[in-house]
This record gives C-alpha cells, structure tokens and sequence, in this order.
C-alpha cells in the first residue's frame, strides 16, 4: 500500500485506481488458475529457437503423452502425420514460418513450437534468364528440380514429367 500512496502523488486519480486494480487481479490470477475439472493448468513446454524443417523434407518429432489434438497453424507451410508411438512426421511443404500446437483431451497446451521451412540443403543451382528462373539439383550431376519460385512452364513441364515417371512406375508394379 505504501507503493501505491507515493504514486497517488504522481498519477490523476483514475490510472491509479486502474494500476492498482490490474495489480491485484494479475497477483490474484495467478495463484488461483485451475481447469474446469478442478486441476491445474498443464505447463506447455517452451521452444525459444523454432524447429528447422527443409522444404520437401521431414523430420520426426516425439507427442507429449495424452496429445488427443494437433493444430498447424498454416498447413500450406508445413504438414504433420501422426504414426503409432507418438511419433510426428513434420514435412516441409513452402517456404515460411508457422507453428505447431498440441492439446489434451481439455483443451490444455502440452506442446507448442514455432516450425520455420527454409530452402533445400542439397546443391542448387538457380539460373535466371531475366524474369524465368529454373532450378537445378546438382548432386553431383546437374538435373533439372521442381523448386518452389520457378517460372511456371519450367516447374509445370518438370512436375508434368515426374507425374508421368511416376504413374508409369505404378501400372509396372501393377502387372
């Protein structure tokens, strides 16, 4: 009270009572914070520097126990799949930064972490010619790759190639 008496000097006598409002309903908050089913809050767990995901590449992560919700934040970021033994399959799908959140059964954080997609770590070559731009993996022949940014017809012919490779693959297996 002593605190507040030595600001009443300085302060008009509105912000004083909201000062000292605010500082018993945070000093109150805090001490008495339970879920509706009567016990405390879960402590989620701090991430200060994000998970480094690389464009078009996964990494696995271990599920806090009792995870029942996952939320990405941005899914045309990154995507998650969830396999047996709580383990999480994080893949990288653009370039960017979004987050992840795990919740339990009521609703509590267990887990949350900022999840940051950057480029890809093998070779690239990026050749520009003006505007159009081609990317190429070199590892360690140079082959043509479909990076996210490249000019339109150059990814659209790279992915229309690997579409059919890929459906021709399939009937093979098929027969």
């Amino acid at each position: 009270m002593a605190a507040l008496a030595a600001l009443r000097g300085r302060w008009p006598q509105g912000r004083l009572v909201s000062f000292a409002l605010a500082f018993v309903l945070l000093a109150v908050s805090g001490s008495n914070s339970v879920r509706a089913d009567g016990n405390p809050p879960a402590e989620p767990s701090a991430a200060a520097d994000p998970i480094v995901v690389h464009l078009d590449q996964a990494k696995i992560l271990k599920l806090p126990e009792r995870t029942v919700t996952l939320v990405v934040g941005n899914p045309l970021i990154a995507d998650v799949a969830v396999q047996p033994g709580g383990i999480l399959v994080v893949t990288g799908k653009s370039h960017g930064v979004t987050n992840l959140v795990a919740l339990d059964r009521g609703g509590d954080i267990l887990m949350q972490h900022a999840l940051q997609v950057q480029g890809p770590r093998d070779y690239i070559v990026v050749v520009h010619r003006g505007v159009d731009r081609e990317s190429y993996s070199c590892t360690p022949n140079c082959e043509r790759r479909i990076t996210l940014g490249d000019t339109p017809n150059y990814f659209g012919a790279i992915l229309n190639q690997t579409g059919n490779l890929n459906t021709m693959a399939q009937g093979a297996q098929a027969k």
